[in-house]
């Protein structure tokens, strides 16, 4: 076994690391609470690994592709390219350093750095816990796609099903006549959710969907059981081999007829789109969601890391590799969508949509005019289960980690060994996803969806930038940077955590607040209580910010604003001479402080 146990007294060898200077140990160690031990990566390629299989995918391959076409072409990668610089990679940095340094997961990195918004923590906790609940449901689609996939005829091409409505049913894409229905959209809507009318009709339970969940739930169990030391070796294969069937399948689209057309149609720039403030905000939108900032689980996979790693080039790979794989789906969605509209003689705007139509509905309509279906299906939909599983093991983690953190040794005297603690979270989350299988489950997902990974997201990254960037400060972080790397970080980043990065993300709060509309699925409207539901769901998870805060003040001693001093002052010290005054007058001694 490669994996080593950092603590005191038995230091990890990193040889890919830099000679660490004895000040940095001495910080290493005093970053913790004596003796605390923590798991670390074996190796630098196994957290970069772990972090890209985070970073990328479902909404690479299905969300990026329309968001480019649909925002001025090749003209939408200036605004794009320009928020991944200015609000990407600056924040990614900024949460590689909040869990490297302090080596806490989200929840008491976020007490220990700002006591007073120590809610964002457990926020990014419960916000990844309710995004797994149904995140694996779509890994649940992917299975029932993938075993259909090895039929010798595609069962979503013909309109010859005992599912189909004949009466509108179109074996290819039906064009502007709005009364048909692709046998492909029937098969989706008819054989593998069964959906109902609406969300007041949830229907029966979907046995074969129940089946295929539990089955996905039994994969993350068995590839994050032991934590790192199991995931780490996962991700070699399920970060990496998805590259190796986007490039075969963009290899083979472009030999197709009418694949330069939908190539075309994706990069030829609209320069008068530019100019849509809409476009930028949807490029910031699409950085911040597709990077992952705020789900806590970044700060939990960089906790794992040796003290001297060098997070800043980390935050530059995966950043890069996210933004390539956007594009490289790009290449491979829409030559295919250039395909099927030349087989129709449609205009490719007419067959490119947006969400889990691309995949679930398209892609799979395009790979059943393919020559070598068998091939091609089964590779596409393994694809995507590999790009959705190393998605569902980091949030997933991020649970995991916090009741490590937090009751570890109370709940390992209950259940004995750490595996029960993962077997536990994976149950929990299991019986929590079933209302989503059930026949009105497209409802409730899309329910969840909409408030919890647009509304409840957006208001989390602004209180989380607030607590790092203007309250715990630029020079502290700035600090942690040095300690572990001996040298600040240069100004762009200074400039991107002060200024820039905490704008972009207000600016996309506001916009997403100007421009709310209510949650709907297709032309289906939610009646008013299902809203108030929804909102609730956006509640569970920002709601603890405010709890947090109040808690904090009322704990502390003294007037308000000795109350509010104390709230906003870092128990971790970085420079002992600069805030000892503070530290010893406001801040109670713990064995955390203590050690500091």
């Amino acid at each position: 076994m490669d994996v080593c146990v950092e603590n005191s007294k038995t230091p990890c060898d990193d040889t890919d690391a830099d000679p660490e200077p004895l000040e940095h140990k001495v910080t290493a160690e005093r970053a913790l609470d004596p003796g605390t031990q923590r798991l670390t990566w074996s190796g630098r390629l196994e957290f970069i690994l772990a972090s890209v299989g985070y970073a990328v995918g479902l909404g690479n391959v299905w969300r990026f592709p329309y968001l480019c076409y649909s925002s001025g072409g090749g003209a939408f990668m200036i605004p794009y390219v320009t928020m991944v610089l200015l609000c990407g990679v600056p924040l990614l940095f900024m949460e590689f350093t909040i869990g490297q340094y302090t080596r806490l997961g989200p929840v008491h990195a976020f007490a220990k750095i700002c006591p007073l918004f120590k809610g964002v923590g457990l926020a990014t906790v419960v916000i990844s816990s309710v995004y797994s609940t149904y995140y694996n449901v779509l890994m649940s689609w992917v299975f029932f796609y993938l075993i259909n996939s090895f039929r010798a005829a595609p069962p979503w091409k013909s309109c010859n099903n005992t599912w189909n409505v004949p009466e509108n049913c179109s074996s290819g894409f039906p064009g502007n006549v709005t009364h048909l229905q692709s046998a492909s959209q029937q098969f989706f809507d008819h054989r593998l959710l069964e959906k109902t009318t609406g969300i007041e009709e949830p229907g029966g339970l979907r046995w074969e969907l129940f089946g295929y969940l539990m089955i996905t739930w039994v994969i993350v169990y068995l590839c994050i059981f032991r934590g790192i030391r199991s995931t780490g070796k996962v991700v070699y294969f399920t970060a990496v081999f998805p590259y190796f069937l986007l490039f075969a399948l963009l290899i083979n689209n472009v030999q197709l007829p009418g694949a330069k057309n939908g190539i075309l149609y994706f990069v030829t720039p609209v320069w008068s789109r530019l100019f849509d403030m809409k476009v930028w905000v949807n490029a910031a939108s699409q950085v911040f969601n597709s990077v992952g900032i705020t789900f806590g689980c970044m700060i939990s996979m960089a906790s794992y890391n040796n003290f001297n790693n060098n997070i800043a080039r980390d935050s530059l790979i995966v950043s890069s590799i996210n933004s390539f794989t956007s594009i490289l789906a790009g290449f491979v969605i829409f030559s295919a969508v250039g395909y099927m509209a030349h087989l129709h003689n449609l205009p490719v705007e007419n067959i490119a949509t947006d969400g889990p139509g691309l995949v679930f509905v398209v892609y799979p309509e395009v790979l059943a005019t393919m020559p070598a279906f068998q091939l091609w299906a089964p590779l596409f939909f393994f694809m995507l289960l590999c790009l959705g599983l190393d998605s569902q093991f980091a949030t997933t983690e991020v649970a995991v980690t916090f009741i490590k953190d937090e009751f570890g040794p109370k709940v390992l005297s209950f259940l004995k060994r750490e595996e029960l603690i993962v077997l536990a979270v994976c149950v929990v989350f299991f019986v929590l996803g079933i209302p989503h299988i059930t026949k009105g489950g497209i409802y409730v997902f899309q329910l969840l969806d909409h408030y919890t990974a647009v509304i409840s997201l957006m208001v989390l990254a602004f209180f989380e930038v607030v607590a790092v960037c203007w309250i715990f400060g630029v020079p502290r972080v700035s600090l942690m940077v040095e300690k572990m790397q001996g040298k600040a970080p240069n100004i762009y980043f200074r400039v991107c955590w002060l200024l820039l990065s905490p704008l972009l993300v207000l600016c996309i709060m506001i916009s997403i607040i100007i421009q709310y509309t209510p949650v709907h699925y297709g032309d289906y409207r939610y009646p008013a209580w299902a809203e108030v539901v929804g909102w609730g769901i956006s509640l569970v998870s920002v709601v603890w910010i405010p709890l947090g805060a109040l808690h904090e003040l009322y704990k502390n001693k003294g007037s308000f604003l000795q109350r509010l001093k104390t709230a906003v002052t870092p128990a971790v010290i970085l420079d002992p001479l600069l805030e000892k005054h503070n530290h010893d007058s406001l801040v109670p001694e713990t064995p955390f402080t203590s050690a500091v």
